[in-house]
């Protein structure tokens, strides 16, 4: 996404060069949606990706975000024909003759899941789409979901800063056997070690994010600060720290990195090679506590429309 928009100025040819890099260094996932500026993001990833065999990486598809010229939401469609139209869309975006996950970016409160997702798996049947994932919603919903179709995974923000996912939502992915790409493990950058209080610019979205204003990104950066200080007496930094805690969570939950550059990307794959003992884990844990973290991850709108919040 941050490649295309929500994060300010992009630098198109170090978006090609980090997605070569990563792609070199053994990433096999690459996620996207057809709203990432309007299509943009997939346009890019076709250009990054036209020399490399398809068969090296998967492609994970967001849609069902309605968005107006002028960047307003309009909420969410995911009604069986617009499920279809739009991959018809990601696949030409894309240049591929398949989507690897497809999944709507919200429940759409007009359309039961059931119906998005039996749409998604006659694509699946057609061949257009490999496997059938979901985006923040609920446990009622993954239930019903998993009940048409076979789920392959759940995303979902998860990080040290946003734990919702484990009331009850992680449980229920395990009892079915559903897998979670967890988005978000640095809180957009917020519990990366390298956002400051004036850090961002134009057209920077997190000015509106209630986690990055006023009082909150004062109590919020004290809290990574707190992390520094465990990291530091680790050896590594503050996001490999991070980036490790969310991985350390199960072989089934994967942390989703959103590097812009070749520098960020090297430092978040450093945390591969993190291995650390449950004590350590616990002190990274308690450095910053989910309780203690100010503000809610999107603005009020935008959790309005999470099924995961309810």
């Amino acid at each position: 996404m941050g490649m295309s928009a929500a994060y300010g100025d992009t630098d198109r040819d170090e978006s090609v060069a980090t997605l070569h890099a990563a792609l070199d260094a053994g990433i096999t996932l690459l996620d996207t949606a057809d709203f990432y500026s309007m299509g943009h993001n997939e346009i890019l990833l076709a250009e990054a990706l036209r020399q490399v065999s398809r068969d090296t990486y998967q492609l994970s598809v967001k849609f069902g975000a309605q968005i107006g010229p002028d960047g307003s939401w309009f909420g969410f469609d995911a009604r069986p024909a617009a499920v279809k139209t739009a991959v018809a869309y990601s696949l030409q975006r894309l240049g591929t003759d398949y989507i690897d996950i497809c999944r709507p970016a919200r429940l759409d409160p007009a359309v039961p899941i059931e119906d998005t997702v039996g749409a998604i798996g006659d694509l699946v049947d057609a061949g257009f789409v490999r496997h059938i994932g979901l985006s923040e919603v609920g446990s009622d919903t993954i239930r019903r979901a998993a009940a048409v179709r076979p789920i392959s995974d759940l995303q979902i923000e998860y990080s040290l800063a946003s734990r919702g996912v484990e009331r009850d939502i992680l449980d229920t992915c395990r009892e079915l056997g559903i897998g979670v790409t967890a988005y978000g493990v640095l809180s957009r950058g917020l519990i990366s070690g390298h956002w400051t209080k004036t850090s961002g610019g134009p057209g920077d979205s997190r000015a509106a994010s209630p986690r990055f204003s006023g009082e909150n990104l004062d109590r919020n950066l004290a809290l990574v600060e707190a992390l520094r200080g465990v990291a530091d007496e680790l050896g590594i930094t503050v996001a490999q720290a991070a980036i490790a805690w969310v991985a350390s969570r199960g072989r089934d939950v994967v942390p989703l990195v959103g590097a812009r550059t070749r520098a960020r990307l090297a430092e978040s794959l450093g945390a591969v090679a993190v291995d650390l003992s449950a004590a350590q884990l616990a002190r990274i844990e308690a450095a910053v506590p989910a309780d203690q973290v100010a503000g809610e991850r999107y603005p009020a709108a935008h959790m309005a429309a999470l099924d995961s919040e309810r």
